[in-house]
């Protein structure tokens, strides 16, 4: 059986109708097409317990372990992403990034389900870096080819996590730092590959220059043109390529509770 891709607007990400308890490896091929076309999918309507999402998350890559949280209680490479009623910081995930960065080797999909959403409670910000990149003049595309990006886990996305952390933390918060290429490919086009919530330095850079690159870069990225809005209801899946997008949760009250998976290749 074939699935049925619609992309929304200016071809960034794509909603996807079909029942992922019935996944064949024929569907896994095309979902994985419709990520690097569109960067990120979006299923709804699906019912699966803990150990069905791990089984069809199985099959889109090899499930990565989080190392800032306690997974869910016997369902190993599950996180739990969750706003309590009382909490007072800002949302798990607000402000631009893509997953993981810090680690020396990525997460290439995220998947997300909603578990517990209430109508109209939060909205994610997709933007596309295939977009971003591709709009960039072609003196900075050969100024940015070949240089290395510092992510930190210790960057500005971090505060996002606290109010988790302190209740299942693993404590390891502060200690990843990686490098990593901020040009990749992606099929057959490149990308822009930084994280502003992650991304603290251009290797080989002084740091003014670096700086004033980071800002113009982390500015570009996050355009308008580049973005869509993705609305959250209960049972909603979505699964993004953290190379091609990067994603911002915006700003809600009252409890909202997902479950994530991160993916190699």
């Amino acid at each position: 059986m074939n699935i049925k891709i619609e992309p929304f607007k200016n071809n960034i990400g794509a909603s996807i109708s079909f029942n992922i308890k019935l996944i064949e490896p024929k569907n896994i091929n095309q979902i994985k097409e419709a990520l690097n076309n569109y960067g990120f999918v979006c299923f709804r309507d699906q019912n699966l317990e803990p150990a069905e999402y791990l089984k069809f998350a199985n099959q889109l890559g090899k499930i990565k372990e989080y190392p800032m949280l306690k997974d869910l209680e016997n369902h190993k490479g599950i996180t739990v992403v969750e706003r309590k009623e009382n909490d007072k910081g800002k949302s798990y995930g607000e402000g631009w990034h893509t997953d993981s960065s810090y680690l020396s080797k990525t997460p290439k999909y995220t998947c997300l389900m909603g578990k517990v959403v209430k109508k109209d409670q939060g909205q994610t910000l997709f933007a596309s870096q295939l977009a971003s990149y591709e709009a960039l003049d072609q003196k900075t595309k050969d100024k940015i080819e070949s240089l290395i990006g510092v992510f930190s886990s210790a960057g500005p996305i971090s505060i996002t996590r606290l109010e988790r952390e302190a209740e299942r933390g693993t404590g390891k918060s502060k200690d990843f730092l990686a490098e990593h290429s901020i040009v990749k490919k992606v099929g057959s086009r490149k990308t822009l590959y930084l994280s502003p919530g992650h991304t603290i330095a251009i290797k080989n850079l002084s740091e003014e220059e670096s700086k004033n690159l980071l800002n113009f870069l982390f500015n570009h990225q996050t355009k308008k043109e580049f973005q869509t809005s993705f609305s959250w209801e209960k049972n909603t899946i979505v699964i993004w390529d953290n190379h091609s997008v990067i994603h911002s949760a915006t700003p809600f009250q009252g409890r909202r509770l997902m479950h994530r998976i991160i993916l190699d290749a």
